[in-house]
């Protein structure tokens, strides 16, 4: 027997990390590594930052966990091509992406001293975030993230208005009829 969509909870851990990992790759991107280390305000946006990617860490976390522990849908397409095949990895590796992304960004912070600066107020912020290694592997896999979650947004609407295979509807709430 196989199931039309996925379960209401995946449903929710999906769109909420897919809302705050966008939140956080548009932010980061186009905000925060625009501030200057020295601008007093960067404190705070930092503090955001690590608020919000400690919740897209515990929610992609809740993601793999959930998937691993209930029933899923049939892929849409189960043909064995190659872009069947690429889009089952793609979800696998948007997940390991966004792990990748999260624990560079905590090796960054404890590196540089960025809890005891941005929570407790002691410290300063160094001049630079790139004298530590794990900011190049934050700022590398932010930028392929965001080419990912492009071309996950762009196989779905391909599917919805081409293939016309629902994805959509798969992915929202509602009884998972089998």
């Amino acid at each position: 027997m196989s199931l039309s969509k996925y379960n209401n909870p995946q449903v929710a851990l999906h769109w909420l990390t897919a809302a705050t990992i966008s939140f956080l790759l548009v932010t980061g991107t186009f905000i925060l590594s625009h501030i200057d280390n020295t601008d007093p305000t960067k404190i705070n946006n930092l503090k955001i930052h690590m608020i919000v990617g400690g919740l897209a860490l515990v929610l992609t976390l809740a993601r793999i966990f959930w998937r691993a522990r209930s029933p899923q849908p049939e892929v849409l397409d189960n043909s064995g091509s190659l872009m069947a095949k690429a889009g089952t990895a793609a979800h696998y590796v948007l997940n390991m992406m966004a792990l990748v992304i999260a624990i560079s960004g905590v090796g960054l912070a404890l590196l540089s001293g960025l809890p005891e600066v941005v929570f407790f107020g002691q410290g300063v912020l160094p001049e630079s975030f790139f004298d530590y290694i794990p900011r190049y592997v934050h700022g590398i896999s932010t930028k392929i993230m965001l080419g990912l979650v492009a071309l996950h947004i762009l196989a779905a609407f391909y599917h919805a208005v081409v293939i016309k295979d629902s994805p959509f509807r798969r992915m929202w709430f509602g009884r998972q009829n089998a």
